[in-house]
Order: structure tokens, then sequence, then C-alpha cells
């Protein structure tokens, strides 16, 4: 359940990305605003900050659970990546991970060197493995993304298809991007349009091969994200993403971007 949550969090992290300048000779902060909810109530909220210095980003926020939600569970977590802007990705060096839910908190800090993996480390960490754990081999840390930056793309790039390589602080995964439609898409401060992605997930390693979360990530249809370019800033990034779940359709939508 917690790679799940992982999963959904790197989704409304990277939305807060989606305003970031690809380059600029002058340094830019923007900020955005987020609502996540399922079947209709709201059970989150997210704001960040993307600061951008030339070919250098660095994005930092927070997340929230809504007063319904808390009523299961109170959750807050923070984030933060920083890294350079390559030709057709953004490359981290380093992100972390702050959350906790209800009593529970964990930490994850990733650092990254010309996309292979440096170090990771997870706190609290388990002592030991669980029979079905697939363990991560040494080339599954080599040429990856971390989970929120990875879903942002330069202008000139093709946004879908494309097959993503995240490697989370524990498990390494696969998103498969595959072109869907071009949607309207209008919130405060943005409108035109997104290009909809199909995305269909594919655990590799660093997981629990019996885990129910992850066998009904890796077999869910009708998860995607919308990207959507702007203009003047030259970056695609997500302003609007679903994944059904067991208990109805989680939705991330951006509700303002600006200075």
């Amino acid at each position: 359940m917690a790679r799940v949550k992982m999963f959904l969090t790197g989704l409304i992290v990277a939305a807060g990305l989606g305003a970031a300048q690809q380059a600029s000779a002058e340094p830019v902060q923007v900020k955005t605003d987020y609502k996540v909810s399922l079947v209709g109530f709201p059970v989150a909220s997210a704001n960040f900050v993307t600061e951008l210095d030339g070919t250098s980003y660095k994005i930092s926020g927070d997340m929230r659970s809504s007063a319904f939600s808390d009523l299961f569970s109170k959750v807050r977590g923070n984030a933060s990546v920083s890294g350079t802007v390559a030709a057709d990705k953004l490359m981290a060096s380093d992100y972390l991970v702050n959350y906790t839910s209800g009593k529970n908190k964990h930490r994850t800090a990733v650092t990254f060197v010309n996309g292979a993996v440096r170090s990771a480390t997870n706190e609290p960490e388990e002592k030991t493995k669980p029979d079905d754990w697939v363990p991560l081999l040494e080339g599954d840390l080599r040429a990856v993304l971390d989970p929120l930056s990875g879903l942002l793309f330069p202008a000139g790039t093709s946004v879908c298809p494309r097959s993503l390589p995240i490697f989370d602080g524990e498990s390494r995964a696969t998103l498969h991007l595959s072109p869907k439609s071009v949607r309207p898409f209008r919130t405060k401060g943005f409108k035109g349009d997104a290009i909809v992605c199909s995305v269909r997930f594919e655990p590799n390693s660093g997981y629990r091969k019996n885990s129910s979360g992850i066998k009904y990530l890796e077999g869910v249809k009708g998860m995607e994200v919308w990207f959507a370019k702007h203009e003047s800033l030259g970056l695609y990034g997500p302003v609007y993403a679903q994944v059904p779940t067991k208990i109805g359709k989680v939705i991330v939508a951006a509700t303002r971007i600006g200075g």
C-alpha cells in the first residue's frame, strides 16, 4: 500500500512542476495549487513553488489531507527535488519526500548522478524483506528518473509515447505512456489544449510480488495523465490525472498556475 501511495504522490508532486521554465536568462519562480478528489469528495490539496535559474531547477511543496479524509487517517507531507534540465528530460540530483500518515512517519532520500542512483535511504528501514520480495538488481539503478520531475518534458520532445524508468527510493517501475487524444483544459492562470496519455504501470523490482496494491496498479485500466504546455515557459507538465482505485476514481487537477 505504501508503494501505491508513493505512486499517487508522485503524480501530484510532478503536476506541481508543470509551470517550470525550461530555459531563461533570469531566475523564475512559479507557484501552483492542486486538489485531489476521490469519487467527487475532496481528499487532499497541494501547493508548490518551482524555482528555475538557467538550466537548474528546484521544486519544494507540501500536501495535506482534507478534513473529510482526516476522519480516516490524517496525512501530511512535503517533497523537494533539484537538478538540471537536459535536452529531452529533467534530471534530478537530489530527491526528498517526508510524510506522516496517522502516527506513522516515513522519509525517503535519493541522490542521482547522470541518471544513476548514488544513494537511497528509507526511514524507517525494513530490517528483513518478505519472502515474496523482488530484489533490485544492479542495472535497475542506472538510467532512471525520479517520480516527480520524471513526468516533465521540455517543449519539442515527445510527450507520449514514452516509457519512463522510475525509481522512488525503494521500487523500480516503468510508466508506459501512450497517446490517447487532445482535450481542452482550463484553470486559473492557464487556458489551452492538453495532450492526453493513457498510462500503464509495470513493476520491475523492489516490491512485494504478492502485494494486492501492486497487482491492482499493474492490471488497472483507465489511468491517464494530461500534459499541457505553458507557451511562455516551454515545458510540458501534468495538469490533470486520473487513477481508478478499488473504491473509486482519484482525480488530481491543477486549480491555479501563476507567478
